[in-house]
């Protein structure tokens, strides 16, 4: 029985990372329960087994996107160090974000614009936002976390659209107001 349910769970990783590699490649409306078993070469009934519905593997799929950016944050040790430049900072997560596997970047962000027309989504999508703001209020009040939010959101989505990345320019907006 251990040896099935350890089986069981790397199945389902397995079908989070295939959920992930099709939207990637190909984008939200490729994604389905047969398209995610194919791309994880597992069978049909694996998928709706572990996901009942396809908002539950785009929900899964968009958690593990959001700990992608958590890890960057993390791996640079967080701005939690008063005498470091944070808008420096925060420009330094962003660089190091979007040079790093841009599919994952890509993802995450269809998945959290998918959340406009997927309220399962939302809750995943805001968890984000909230997280990031919250770990920023430790050096600032939370009303200019939350535009801080907002500024890299748009530096994201508009480097994401072939605006090259200018980690200078980034670390001037987000050091304003």
């Amino acid at each position: 029985m251990r040896h099935r349910r350890a089986a069981a769970d790397g199945r389902r990783q397995r079908i989070i990372d295939a959920a992930i590699r099709v939207v990637g490649e190909k984008g939200v409306a490729w994604l389905s329960h047969r398209t995610a078993a194919a791309e994880a070469d597992v069978p049909l009934g694996s998928t709706t087994y572990h996901f009942a519905t396809l908002d539950e593997l785009l929900v899964a799929a968009l958690r593990q996107a959001n700990e992608d950016f958590a890890k960057v944050i993390v791996s640079r040790g967080g701005p939690e160090d008063p005498r470091t430049d944070l808008a420096a900072e925060l420009a330094g997560w962003i660089g190091e974000w979007l040079a790093g596997d841009r599919t994952g970047v890509e993802l995450e962000y269809e998945l959290y614009l998918a959340a406009l027309r997927r309220p399962a989504l939302r809750p995943v999508a805001a968890a984000w936002a909230e997280g990031v703001a919250e770990l920023l209020s430790r050096r600032t009040d939370p009303a200019t976390a939350r535009a801080r939010v907002a500024v890299i959101d748009g530096i994201c989505l508009q480097v994401l659209t072939e605006v090259p990345y200018d980690e200078e320019h980034a670390r001037e907006v987000l050091g304003a107001g």
